[in-house]
């Protein structure tokens, strides 16, 4: 490399493994373009850190002192404190939804489900059938445990696996620009439609259904340049847009460009919804901001600065509201009043911190005042909207963020952060520990209503495994563990009891209910219970655990 070339200081000025970072010159003659007359050396060298820093292959610099030496399942050695949330309407609601407060008769304390059958035929029940929360309460006990099959064996990432909301279609994306659409209304996922992606930078990063089903919409980076003429007397300016929207059904793969209309060199929306009636799709985007795009108008009707960071997620409180919550890379979850949003008012309704570190993900438990959100330090925390955090403790929140500044797409997760750590102030009912949110924008979510009650929350890792938490206790009670690489979406049927995994590894694990006859493998150390000492006693165990 000459003289000239050794002014260039490369660097990675994204922040997060869903963009592509792109290297910049910094010496004093430096352009967004590259010069036409560059060293072929100089752009080789520069096309194989692309290629690194893609691949996540560069090594980056990590601290001993400070750091875990790799990626790994963290030990949690502290008591968990259910305190507020034993206390909390969320608990109330959520074993009501379960089946666990049933009247306490003698023939409601039994979890065997051919003892509920029975009491059931012996008209013990008012309802000729079983309650929903009893179908709840029985469905609990079948919880997926083994990997029965896989819908994809790829080499690309994929990025996103979701259900439409009836739960007739599956949607897969990956980082090869493919978009796989399965229908799903039988137990067999037939694959019967694949659509090539435009505008793919570096990956498809987001998809959301409408909420009749009929269209999807998915989002990419955006790749903009200004290309100048050979004498340099004109030049045109391109903006790729990052969004588009599909149809779902039939044979038309017509994919309609949605600009936002940004001008800046790279754009990207990392979270995509729906409004309840389809109209409006609200954008949470890499420059901090909200926007709302219309879909009658076909325009972009608002852009709200609502973060300090990237904005990983936006979602509306429920299928009705007009309450919709952000979660950053500031560490804050924010919430908006649709109703009040325009271009004098920008305040949110309210704010949530307690987060040590930026947020990969929120879902919302559909009640309008639960929510619950997955970040980089290692944590999910439970909120209640009604409970908003004071300025006092957003601003520790805000200072927590950037101390140690970390890159969780290769570094190992700082010490402190598997810690039983609390900020001052934290207004969440309950923080959720035992899983890597590593590598990417790892996603959690609560369990479906209609079979399990929302009373787990199960979430990807960036170890491979899909960790399934009782809402109620804190606890995992399951780790499915069969993928070689990070998960980074997970998606559970709305009205059957299986999972879907999607995973850097290039496959779509499908997991179920599986009888054995030995202790389920895919549990770890942690949810073994070691066997009575009496050979006797230890038998009638197994018996009873097989019947429940």
């Amino acid at each position: 490399m000459g003289a000239r070339n050794s002014r260039r200081m490369f660097m990675m000025i994204d922040d997060d493994d869903d963009s592509v970072s792109r290297i910049e010159d910094t010496s004093e003659d430096s352009d967004d373009s590259i010069e036409s007359d560059s060293d072929p050396e100089e752009q080789s060298f520069v096309d194989m850190l692309h290629s690194l820093i893609n691949r996540a292959q560069l090594p980056l610099e990590t601290n001993d002192r400070d750091f875990h030496p790799d990626i790994r399942m963290p030990k949690i050695k502290y008591k968990l404190d259910t305190s507020i949330l034993d206390k909390s309407e969320f608990s109330l609601l959520t074993k009501k939804a379960c089946g666990l407060l049933e009247p306490k008769r003698r023939f409601s304390k039994t979890n065997n489900v051919s003892a509920l059958i029975r009491n059931r035929e012996s008209g013990l029940y008012k309802e000729e059938n079983f309650s929903k929360a009893t179908r709840c309460k029985i469905s609990n006990q079948y919880l997926p445990n083994e990997m029965v099959g896989t819908l994809e064996n790829g080499s690309a990432k994929i990025f996103c696996g979701i259900f439409s909301g009836d739960g007739n279609t599956f949607l897969t994306a990956s980082q090869d620009r493919n978009i796989k659409l399965y229908d799903v209304k039988s137990s067999s996922y037939e694959l019967y439609k694949t659509i090539r992606a435009r505008d793919v930078g570096w990956s498809i990063i987001d998809v959301a259904f409408s909420p009749d089903g009929s269209n999807f919409v998915y989002s990419t980076w955006s790749s903009s340049y200004v290309a100048f003429s050979p004498d340099g007397s004109n030049f045109v300016y391109s903006d790729s847009p990052s969004l588009h929207m599909c149809p779902v059904r039939g044979s038309s793969d017509h994919q309609e460009p949605l600009s936002l209309v940004n001008t800046s060199r790279r754009f990207c929306v990392f979270s995509v919804t729906y409004s309840s009636d389809g109209k409006e799709l609200v954008c949470g985007t890499n420059d901090g901001c909200l926007y709302i795009y219309n879909m009658e108008v076909q325009s972009r009707i608002l852009r709200i600065p609502a973060h300090t960071s990237d904005i990983n997620r936006v979602l509306f409180a429920d299928n009705s509201s007009q309450i919709i919550y952000s979660g950053s890379d500031d560490g804050l979850v924010k919430v908006w009043d649709r109703r009040t949003l325009d271009d004098r008012h920008v305040q949110p309704v309210g704010q949530l911190a307690g987060h040590m570190d930026g947020i990969t993900y929120i879902d919302s438990k559909g009640d309008g005042r639960h929510l619950i959100s997955n970040s980089k330090d290692q944590t999910i925390k439970l909120w209640d909207v009604r409970c908003f955090s004071n300025e006092k403790t957003v601003t520790k929140a805000l200072c927590a963020v950037k101390n140690p500044p970390w890159d969780y797409r290769g570094q190992g997760v700082p010490k402190g952060f598997c810690q039983a750590n609390r900020l001052d102030g934290d207004t969440s009912i309950m923080t959720y520990k035992g899983h890597v949110v590593a590598k990417t924008l790892i996603r959690a979510r609560f369990s479906p209503a209609e079979t399990t009650g929302q009373r787990y929350i199960y979430t990807g890792c960036g170890t491979g495994r899909v960790l399934i938490f009782d809402a109620l206790t804190g606890k995992p009670v399951k780790q499915l563990k069969m993928h070689s690489t990070c998960v980074r979406d997970v998606s559970w049927h709305p009205t059957r009891n299986e999972i879907l995994s999607s995973s850097w590894d290039g496959t779509v694990g499908r997991w179920t209910y599986c009888k054995t006859n030995s202790v389920d493998k895919t549990k770890d150390s942690f949810s073994a219970k070691p066997l009575r000492r009496s050979a006797r006693l230890a038998a009638q165990r197994q018996v009873r655990e097989q019947a429940n």
